[in-house]
């Protein structure tokens, strides 16, 4: 069955929600929010406590944060959960935007798969765990360039990301460039394809061999 309406309370129905979106820019500092500024208000904010709880009205005013789940308990059994987080999921889907620009693709591959950990650690119970603690220092390491500004735009249920800065951005224009000519070389990506190539046409020799055998 559907959630009565009147469950929500920190959120508006996004069909509700204002036709004009809240346009935020949220700048980051090792991986953390220190401050967002509404861009259209001038309105800013630059505390940790000041951001949540703006983000929070911003988010709950569009209906964004809203989500419907059955989950798994610690001891086996399934629930359902009902939750809104509208300050969070804004932070979210920019933490992750800025992070991806800033973040060595290999080093985020483990950070990705340490935060499902931490999140695990966490519903469960084990905050005060020496394993969290690990895995707690491993994600802070992991944000030491997170640095930058994102921009994005709150609306009708969604956040939208517009664009993103940082002095510490991994992205080189130049580099993936199709019209400069840069540090990378497209004919050497032939001998890394054949190299790679060796394991495939082995794993399907060995196929053709068991189909000639059937």
């Amino acid at each position: 069955s559907h959630a009565p309406a009147d469950l929500y309370l920190m959120t508006k129905n996004p069909e509700d929600s204002p036709n004009e979106p809240d346009v935020l820019e949220i700048e980051f500092k090792n991986g953390v929010p220190v401050k967002v500024i509404n861009v259209k208000e001038g309105k800013s904010k630059d505390s940790a406590l000041d951001i949540f709880s703006y983000l929070n009205e911003i988010g709950g005013k569009h209906g964004v944060g809203r989500i419907d789940i059955v989950e798994n308990r610690f001891i086996g059994m399934k629930s359902r959960g009902i939750y809104e987080t509208p300050g969070g999921t804004v932070l979210l889907k920019a933490h992750l935007d800025i992070e991806t620009f800033t973040m060595d693709k290999e080093v985020r591959r483990i950070k990705q798969g340490l935060g499902i950990k931490f999140s695990e650690l966490v519903y469960n119970g084990f905050w005060y765990s020496p394993e969290c603690d690990f895995v707690r220092h491993c994600v802070a390491k992991s944000q030491e360039n997170v640095e930058g500004k994102v921009q994005l735009s709150v609306f009708k249920g969604q956040v939208y990301i517009l664009g993103r800065e940082s002095p510490k951005s991994l992205y080189n224009e130049e580099l993936v460039s199709m019209d400069v000519q840069g540090d990378y070389d497209p004919c050497d990506a032939s001998g890394f394809i054949r190299i790679n190539a060796v394991r495939l046409r082995e794993h399907h020799r060995l196929q053709g061999f068991a189909g000639t055998k059937n």
